[in-house]
């Protein structure tokens, strides 16, 4: 990894316009037509008094696979998406402009692991310059370890309580689910493509880690928010293994001080590997 290069990445001012279209085929990729008679769910998928899914935020203003440029020096295909953590400001609207300003914040050293990088993105609306969002995503960068610390480092994610969960919610995840969530931007073949994902070292291809962030923000407004988008403030997610379409989820949830949920999520059907761990979210 060159050190220098990676820790002056900057990606200029982003803009990018979503429809209410965009809003309504996220919200199906993340699970909100799991009960479609119902309003509180209906107004997340009918233009009719439409509602944005606040995770909606972490798809929108990706400046790309900026870490395969060669000058970068990162071995991009060694990398995993580890964490990830979501600010939000103020409700997404449900079709608009949007700006968005990426760069890389801190560099995380973890000796022979490697690296932890984190890309910051702020999200503001195009016109009245209100900031919507703000999204850290942390990729470990294997194999690049011994560069030492740099710049705003997040607080790391704590451990779960060793007593059992408060609640458990239990969500499906479907064979097409990849093919529906990547309508939201990530493109990766790893995703749909078998011979890419066996490549990859997968015996199938794998959900988007983002959309099983985007099932959990949807179980903590169900259970916790009575479906109102405005209630979930923030989400920090840890990624711990793959989900494969066709799990089935189970969402464990501890809550702790007013306002703030920490949980997990496991997939029972393969001895309860935990797929998100460390979870924290707070709703209003």
């Amino acid at each position: 990894m060159n050190f220098k290069e990676v820790a002056n990445a900057k990606f200029g001012r982003l803009v990018q316009h979503y429809s209410a279209r965009d809003t309504i085929l996220y919200a199906l990729g993340v699970g909100f037509a799991s009960e479609p008679l119902d309003p509180a769910h209906i107004a997340f998928l009918y233009e009719d008094g439409l509602v944005a899914a606040p995770t909606m935020a972490n798809v929108l203003g990706y400046p790309g696979l900026w870490m395969a440029e060669e000058r970068y020096g990162i071995d991009w295909q060694m990398m995993l998406h580890a964490e990830q953590r979501l600010e939000i400001h103020a409700p997404l609207p449900v079709a608009a402009t949007i700006s968005a300003q990426n760069a890389v914040v801190g560099i995380e050293d973890r000796g022979e692991r490697g690296v932890m990088m984190h890309q910051r993105n702020e999200i503001a609306h195009v016109g009245s310059g209100r900031r919507l969002a703000t999204v850290t995503m942390s990729a470990m960068l294997r194999g690049d370890g011994g560069c030492g610390n740099w710049g705003d480092l997040p607080e790391p994610l704590a451990p779960l309580s060793d007593s059992p969960p408060d609640v458990a919610v239990n969500l499906e995840t479907w064979e097409a689910q990849p093919f529906l969530y990547r309508l939201s931007g990530d493109l990766n073949p790893l995703h749909v493509d078998p011979l890419v994902a066996s490549v990859a070292g997968f015996s199938r291809p794998i959900l988007h880690g983002l959309a099983t962030m985007g099932m959990a923000g949807y179980a903590l407004l169900r259970h916790f928010g009575q479906m109102d988008a405005a209630r979930l403030r923030s989400m920090a997610v840890r990624f711990t293994a793959p989900v494969l379409p066709g799990d089935l989820l189970r969402f464990e949830f501890w809550q702790e001080e007013k306002g703030c949920v920490r949980f997990r999520a496991i997939v029972p059907g393969r001895d309860g590997v935990k797929v998100l761990d460390r979870c924290t979210a707070v709703l209003a």
